[in-house]
């Protein structure tokens, strides 16, 4: 195991003026850009919420809290609710994420030059996209660096803080939390192996065990506390059960997938893409092979890099749960910072050549994603400047029509605080007009029994909403997934209270429906 390096007073200031720095200048660059009425609206709606005393999950569908509190927190000290707050919120998280993990490289590397650490720092923060998943992949980040430093000292001390922040990691995200689990596990199996500086297994365990209580004590205390809460968060593992999954799967692209033909861009990006898949899955089984044998020989191994090996599997779980970019970009920080960690202790000959091609392809990867790339250089359309909830954002065609369409809607038929339908992916619609969802699932992609799909119908009853947009989506190209068929009985009961509106600019799967019992 390799002795901890102290970090100098000029080391320090680089790690901050590279994180600070960096996330101000790419937060003016990009924080006015873009807008999901989707994924970023489901935690821009909840954050809002959040704000006005809800509880998520019990009062409206939604992530673990802490992402909601953590946001609403800043908006609150800001005086604010808008996205663009909404994001700096998310950008302050990633800074300090960045921040762990290129504290722990330096730790534990070899002295390396300033242009290396930029490398490093570049290649992270292009895979921190999309908007909405800056909490996941900023957590996979702090949790590597939790573990290298638990690893590079094993004492009870710092297995307690291991098992602290694997708590606080919960609260923002179960899903983390247990990926946190199999890698702590793993690399706590792996500091056994010999155990000249390492405390006794079973104390060690109630020190991590203990910290784990005490971080994850917000969630405890909601469950004492906030009556309702204890029954939702168990009616949503419940669900994940039920659905046998955390997200509906897509077909990984695998790199020969990709159709030969003529060399391009795109076609260079789709290969890389699936190599990264696979890169993943390597890394995570050939690194915890060789950092055992590694350990049994006696020889030194970089605790970031031991760390980011036990790491790689439960978070390439993530990136395979739903195979996409979106998903991959969460499930790939073990493998990044593994991989430097690596490369730190190479030759320049090997390590120069080799940071520049993970840097290089992961911007060719990603860049399309980050929304500023996404409308001066990919989109074949100009993006559009418009002003949503008081912030003046540069969006895609597309969601600038549906934005202006929907503001004409709001104003014609639900005036003043009267609430609206948006189903089933457009929780953003809500957050943008400042209406609360008259349904608690504001993300309704999932098949729902007869009475949950009753009690729904009761809440639209009591909000009398003016209006309903119904997107009959085909989701991932699948007739069940339609709104029609997963929420037949919401779907009827709108048709039966609702006038259609005919609107032949609208696509077909667009289904507008005005309330038969015109005002409140």
């Amino acid at each position: 195991m390799s002795k901890q390096l102290p970090l100098d007073l000029r080391q320090i200031i680089l790690i901050l003026l590279m994180t600070v720095t960096g996330f101000l200048i790419l937060f003016f660059w990009q924080g006015y850009q873009g807008f999901s009425f989707w994924d970023e609206g489901f935690l821009w709606y909840g954050a809002q919420r959040v704000m006005l005393g809800e509880v998520p999950m019990r009062d409206f569908m939604a992530y673990d809290i802490g992402r909601y509190y953590w946001s609403a927190a800043f908006m609150s000290l800001l005086g604010d609710n808008g996205i663009v707050v909404l994001r700096m919120a998310s950008t302050l998280f990633e800074t300090i994420a960045l921040s762990v993990g290129l504290i722990m490289l330096m730790r534990s590397s070899a002295k390396q030059s300033s242009l290396f650490w930029l490398l490093t720092a570049v290649t992270l923060v292009a895979w921190m996209a999309p908007q909405w998943r800056l909490y996941d992949i900023s957590i996979a980040i702090m949790l590597v660096g939790t573990l290298a430093f638990l690893i590079e000292q094993p004492t009870r001390r710092r297995y307690f803080l291991a098992g602290l922040i694997l708590g606080l990691v919960a609260v923002f995200g179960r899903n983390h939390g247990l990926y946190g689990l199999a890698g702590s596990i793993g690399a706590m199996i792996y500091l056994t192996v010999r155990r000249e500086n390492s405390p006794k297994l079973i104390p060690a365990c109630l020190s991590w065990g203990s910290g784990i209580v005490i971080g994850y004590l917000p969630v405890l205390v909601f469950f004492a506390v906030v009556p309702g809460f204890a029954q939702a968060f168990w009616e949503n593992i419940r669900l994940l059960f039920e659905i046998k999954g955390t997200n509906y799967p897509l077909p990984v692209p695998w790199p020969w997938l990709v159709p030969s033909g003529q060399l391009s861009t795109e076609m260079l990006r789709s290969v890389m893409t699936g190599i990264f898949f696979i890169a993943i899955i390597v890394f995570g089984v050939v690194g915890i092979i060789w950092v055992i044998r590694r350990q049994l020989q006696n020889k030194s191994t970089s605790p970031a890099l031991i760390a980011s090996v036990f790491l790689a599997l439960p978070y390439a779980h993530y990136a395979y749960s739903r195979a996409d970019l979106a998903h991959l970009a969460p499930g790939i920080p073990p493998f990044v910072i593994g991989i430097f960690a690596l490369l730190a202790g190479q030759t320049a000959i090997i390590k120069w050549p080799f940071a520049t091609l993970l840097c290089g392809t992961s911007l060719l990867v990603m860049l399309p994603t980050h929304p500023r790339w996404y409308c001066s250089v990919y989109s074949n359309q100009p993006c559009i400047n418009l002003k949503i909830a008081g912030d003046q954002l540069n969006v895609d065609p597309e969601t600038a029509g549906n934005f202006v369409a929907l503001s004409k809607l709001v104003k014609q038929f639900s005036p003043g605080d009267r609430t609206f339908i948006t189903a089933p992916f457009w929780p953003g619609a809500y957050a943008a007009m400042g209406r609360k969802s008259p349904m608690w699932e504001i993300y309704a992609t999932t098949p729902r029994s007869v009475d949950f799909q009753q009690a729904e119908i009761n809440r639209i009853k009591a909000a009398n909403p003016g209006f309903a947009v119904i997107n009959d989506y085909a989701l991932d190209g699948r007739e069940e997934l339609r709104f029609h068929n997963t929420h037949a009985i919401i779907n009827q009961y709108i048709q039966d209270n609702f006038e259609p509106l005919i609107d032949p600019m609208r696509p077909p799967v667009f289904q507008i429906y005005i309330s038969k019992q015109g005002g409140q």
